[in-house]
């Protein structure tokens, strides 16, 4: 399953929440658990406010338990604080 996100963040906050997510080794933890085939964030050029996160599970399931973990917590407040937001798209 991938899912793309696309985050619009608050105006001048794109840089922050990157930070937050790098800081906090965010991808580095997703990675790795169960199920997580790739997990990366990626600045768009054309336009200082969008992100998109791109998202590669082997299931639903471990998609949805990933969900649930505490870091996925720290990355709800983070995306309070930066993001304005957020679309999801699965393939």
């Amino acid at each position: 399953m991938i899912l793309l996100v696309t985050y619009t963040a608050k105006p001048h906050c794109r840089e922050a929440f990157l930070r937050a997510v790098q800081e906090n080794s965010l991808q580095e933890i997703v990675r790795q658990e169960d199920g997580c085939l790739e997990y990366a964030y990626y600045a768009a050029v054309a336009d200082a406010e969008k992100i998109l996160l791109v998202e590669k599970w082997a299931s639903e399931e471990q998609q949805q338990t990933h969900l649930r973990q505490p870091h996925m917590q720290q990355l709800r407040q983070w995306k309070e604080q930066y993001i304005a937001e957020t679309t999801v798209e699965k393939i």
